[in-house]
Formats: structure tokens, sequence, C-alpha cells
């Protein structure tokens, strides 16, 4: 690096998978698509690498898992990708700790929710989040940090969760 040139910031992006998206290329891969979770990751990593960005990326199973996570990297975090999977339409608590931590965060699903089952139509996360891309596959997520990223840099004023009352 040349002397008196500043280094570009390293923003820090954490990822968090819910449930069943360990299982990303078996299942259902009409629908999922055939990518593993582990390539998924993989390309994101490789792409922060890209945009000046360190990735971090975290699936679990376990609504509480992921509140911990959320709570533990949202005091290091700049911003979230979170696809939640099922816990979308089911989990206040997740809703909540996605406020609590006061972090921009895209919402991301592989497919597209609103031409699915009834149930899956009603998102607890959209309101907080600043964002959501869904039917995409893979492809979201890397949208979602590329999103992130430029926002993060331009210092859009709406970068932080907002919350909106029906």
């Amino acid at each position: 690096m040349a002397q008196g040139m500043a280094r570009a910031r390293l923003w820090r992006i954490e990822v968090l998978h819910g449930p069943n998206l360990n299982r990303l290329g078996t299942r259902e891969p009409a629908l999922y698509g055939r990518a593993t979770l582990a390539e998924i990751d993989a390309r994101l990593h490789a792409l922060g690498r890209e945009l000046g960005a360190d990735v971090g990326t975290f699936q679990s199973n376990h609504e509480g898992a992921l509140i911990d996570r959320l709570h533990a990297q949202g005091d290091t975090a700049d911003a979230f990708i979170l696809n939640l999977a099922g816990y979308t339409h089911t989990s206040v608590a997740l809703r909540d700790a996605v406020l609590a931590v006061g972090v921009p965060a895209v919402e991301v699903h592989l497919t597209n929710a609103a031409a699915r089952e009834p149930f899956r139509r009603v998102s607890l996360l959209t309101g907080v989040a600043i964002g959501s891309i869904a039917g995409l596959g893979a492809l979201g997520y890397e949208l979602a940090l590329r999103a992130l990223i430029d926002r993060l840099q331009t210092g859009a004023e709406s970068a932080g969760p907002q919350h909106f009352e029906p």
C-alpha cells in the first residue's frame, strides 16, 4: 500500500441460516436447487473478500441458537443476511432479536414464499429488515451481500431495522 493511502474499511457481515438448510443439495432439489450450504457459504466468503467484507456464516436448526448468535454478533457485525427458513413465519422471538441488536438485515429466501402455501406468505421479519430477496435461489444471498455493502458504503439513512405497524 502506498504511503498516505488509507485502507478501506473491512465490513463484517453475518449470515444466519435457519432450520433444514443444512440439507440443501439433497432436500427437495427441484424446489431448493442442488447447491449445498457449504457451496453457498464458500461463494459468500469469496464474494465478501472481493467486496471488502469479512463474512461469517452460521446454521442452526434451533431457534434459541439463532437468537444467541444474533445477540453475540450484534455488537460486532455491521449487517446481517437472514434466511431463517420456517422460523420466518413463526418466530416472534427471532423478529424481536433482530430489533434488539439494531443492525441492518436483509431477509433471504431461496424460494418465492408468496407463490407457495398460504402459511408461508406471512413473514414476521419483513417489517424489521431493510429488504427481502425471495425466489432467486442461492443468488439471493449474493445479491443481499452486494446490497448491504452498498448501503454501508453509502451510509444510507434507512440502514437500520425498521418497525412498521399495520
